[in-house]
């Protein structure tokens, strides 16, 4: 099967289907390829701050999220054992310091009120193979393969919307470096216990972050920083040590840790890394996101990142693909746009990394 689009973007994360969704309305045929089956894909970043909070009412896109399910943090809290040390609160007339949007909601609304537009286009169950150059060394689609099938997209632009291990990035041997941070996290979700206020809060154990995440639904995600590399020797133990500075520190939540922590299995370890990459775009191709910039957990900001490059690229895009100019030196004008600031918020997640104790003072 061959198809044929002004873009073709691999990823259908927040990123990529933001950025189909808003060129896609600018007129601009876009084909997304993701290769998960559906919305309910694994863990990813699910908080938004303010900023990706006005993106999605910049376009219409709010409000139908909202009707599908969200939940406002109404504080952030430090705490040194059961002792709350320090407090964020919102600020001016706010009345949150952050939201939790459930990823199959945010995709799932973007979604829909793309659909009916016929520029675009989302094949899920599809995993990019090859990315195709003409003689000049343009790229100018991709192969993928489609439940089993080989298809092929021809398109003036391909985008790398893939994530932190992108394949794009790979297969266009875009140099990157990787740096690691000390520590990985842990992963779990267990329910909220009754009354559970819908705040972030965070603890300090053996001089590591553990951070419980209210959640839509009635749940917490705990994101619990560990040294790095050392959850293998941790799986070798017993898991209830382990888990008794959580329950010591919130003592309401021992029942539902009993319940549903019973083992390392129900525990997801993420290997925490940053990235930076030589260059964004080379010509007729595009990075964003973890793709062009791998961010830490930190500030859960990694997905507000994403969604504001497909915010500034897709006007950028949509005007030089009316003037034909997808050479990497136009392309590039995305890039300078967004470095420095990446730059900038990768810088300042370092420092908060290396200042944490000071926040439980």
């Amino acid at each position: 099967m061959n198809l044929q689009a002004d873009v073709c973007i691999v990823g259908g994360g927040p990123a990529g289907t933001l950025l189909g969704h808003l060129l896609a309305k600018n007129g601009v045929s876009t084909i997304i390829i993701e290769r998960s089956a559906g919305v309910n894909r694994q863990f990813r970043g699910e908080h938004i701050n303010a900023e990706t909070e006005a993106i999605l009412k910049e376009h219409q896109l709010f409000e139908r999220i909202e009707e599908l399910g969200i939940l406002k943090m109404k504080k952030v809290e430090y705490f040194a054992g059961r002792n709350i040390v320090n407090s964020i609160t919102p600020k001016n007339h706010e009345d949150h310091v952050g939201i939790h949007v459930p990823q199959a909601h945010l995709l799932t609304a973007i979604i829909e009120e793309s659909e009916e537009n016929n520029n675009f286009q989302l094949l899920f169950n599809t995993t990019v193979k090859e990315l195709i150059q003409d003689d000049q060394g343009f790229y100018t689609g991709v192969k993928a393969i489609k439940n089993g099938e080989e298809i092929s997209i021809s398109s003036k632009v391909t985008i790398g919307a893939d994530g932190r291990y992108s394949t794009v990035r790979k297969l266009a041997k875009i140099p990157t470096i990787e740096l690691t941070h000390g520590y990985d996290v842990l992963w779990a979700k267990i329910p909220a216990p009754a009354g559970w206020e819908p705040t972030t809060r965070m603890a300090l154990v053996n001089g590591h972050q553990l951070a419980l995440f209210s959640q839509t639904g009635g749940f917490i995600q705990i994101g619990w920083n560990i040294a790095e590399g050392s959850f293998p020797t941790l799986r070798k133990g017993s898991i209830q040590p382990f888990l008794e500075p959580l329950i010591e520190s919130f003592p309401e939540l021992e029942d539902s840790v009993n319940e549903h922590l019973l083992s390392w299995n129900d525990f997801v370890c993420l290997k925490v890394q940053s990235s930076r990459c030589e260059t964004w775009v080379e010509d007729g191709l595009i990075l964003i996101g973890d793709a062009a910039h791998t961010m830490t957990p930190t500030g859960a900001i990694g997905i507000n990142c994403g969604m504001k490059d497909a915010h500034i690229l897709a006007p950028i895009l949509t005007e030089l693909l009316i003037e034909n100019k997808i050479k990497s030196e136009h392309l590039k004008i995305f890039e300078m746009n967004r470095r420095n600031e990446i730059k900038t918020q990768q810088i300042m997640q370092v420092k908060q990394e290396t200042s944490l104790l000071e926040k439980f003072a």
